[in-house]
């Protein structure tokens, strides 16, 4: 899979996307160990932010890495459309799912699956690369620049495993693949990548491993990408 992503994936990717496309400040993501797990928390507007952030660490860099987008199930395992998406574009890149469906017992059990699995591998001596979105869900709202409460989960899986923390944020991208596809060669909407400093977390690690500071850190997070987010507003949104 993840010689499919980078070979197949992420050409399908570039020749989707390369009239529009542009990356900033991809040296703070070089700055980090090439032998340790990172987590990219990035804002959340279309379906395909990871795909396009992953295609670009495949085409910029030459790392080895492994790459994981936990994601909604609704959308990614309980459609057609969604088994496509994630089979053509992510070669099943976007796992684990999660299901939160208090009601169904199984579904309940595979999301703490999904939890344990998420922190054993942003903790494991491994390249792996985890692409969240604290966020929770897509914002859908006509405004970029602005973000939907960052949710506490991220949070839990940084204090267990402490991995290497990017934060990105992403404009440009919408939700209707032909539309995004066309506009590459008609003239579309110019998608930005923009990567910051690897975060600085140590001082979250000396305080209780409860909610209160889950939410601290996610909220931290969300602080990061908006600082990329003002940049991209000062060069392009004047």
């Amino acid at each position: 899979m993840t010689f499919l992503q980078r070979y197949i994936g992420s050409t399908w990717i570039k020749l989707c996307t390369y009239n529009l496309i542009n990356v900033f400040d991809l040296e703070n993501f070089e700055k980090t160990d090439p032998d340790r797990p990172i987590l990219i928390v990035a804002n959340h507007r279309s379906y395909f932010d990871m795909y396009v952030v992953s295609a670009m660490l495949f085409r910029m860099t030459k790392r080895k890495f492994y790459l994981y987008f936990p994601v909604r199930a609704r959308f990614f395992y309980d459609s057609v459309a969604g088994w496509f998406v994630n089979f053509i574009m992510g070669w099943f890149s976007m796992y684990p799912p999660f299901f939160r469906e208090a009601r169904e017992v199984k579904k309940r059990e595979f999301d703490k699956f999904s939890l344990r699995f998420l922190i054993e591998i942003c903790s494991e001596h491994k390249p792996n690369i985890i692409g969240f979105h604290p966020e929770g869900k897509r914002n859908l709202g006509p405004d970029p620049y602005t973000f939907l409460p960052a949710q506490p989960g991220i949070g839990r899986i940084i204090m267990q495993a402490k991995p290497q923390v990017v934060p990105v944020f992403v404009v440009g991208l919408g939700n209707n693949l032909a539309k995004q596809v066309l506009g590459n060669w008609i003239g579309g909407e110019k998608i930005r990548i923009w990567f910051g400093e690897p975060l600085d977390l140590s001082e979250f690690y000396k305080r209780p491993d409860r909610l209160r500071t889950h939410k601290e850190i996610a909220d931290f997070l969300m602080s990061k990408i908006a600082e990329l987010a003002n940049k991209d507003k000062e060069l392009f949104n004047k």
